[in-house]
């Protein structure tokens, strides 16, 4: 099953602490290496290409098993980004443009705003850290 979204805009959570980006303090974490690759290539990735790559980065598998790892990743459910530590801890929203391609904005730039109020967008806030 794919967690890509297409057209969509996930906000940061409704009880996320965080006010503006921040970037992950710990390194090799989830949330630094999401945002590492998102940063690095904006639009580049898909939802599900960004979860294998940060699955293959923690878990040192090598570039030539991307297909067995691919398999073995999504053949069973996965999150998608809206349980993501960027949006869930970080202050940080991710838009998925037309062709599913991700990229990060933090929740204090005007791309963010812009982005969290556009028409056109399916707009989801991310999943709240907790249940009440």
């Amino acid at each position: 099953m794919s967690t890509n979204y297409v057209n969509t805009f996930i906000t940061a959570a409704a009880d996320c602490k965080a006010k503006t980006g921040i970037v992950p303090s710990k390194a090799g974490t989830i949330g630094a290496l999401q945002l590492s690759l998102l940063l690095e290539r904006p639009y580049a990735m898909t939802s599900d290409e960004l979860l294998l790559e940060v699955h293959m980065i923690r878990n040192g598998i090598p570039p030539e098993e991307r297909e067995a790892a691919r398999d073995r990743l999504f053949g069973k459910p996965q999150a998608c980004l809206r349980a993501s530590p960027l949006v869930k801890q970080y202050g940080w929203g991710l838009h998925h443009d037309g062709d599913g391609r991700v990229a990060a904005y933090g929740a204090e730039s005007d791309a963010y705003r812009d982005l969290s109020r556009h028409a056109d967008l399916n707009i989801v806030a991310g999943m709240r850290n907790s249940r009440g």
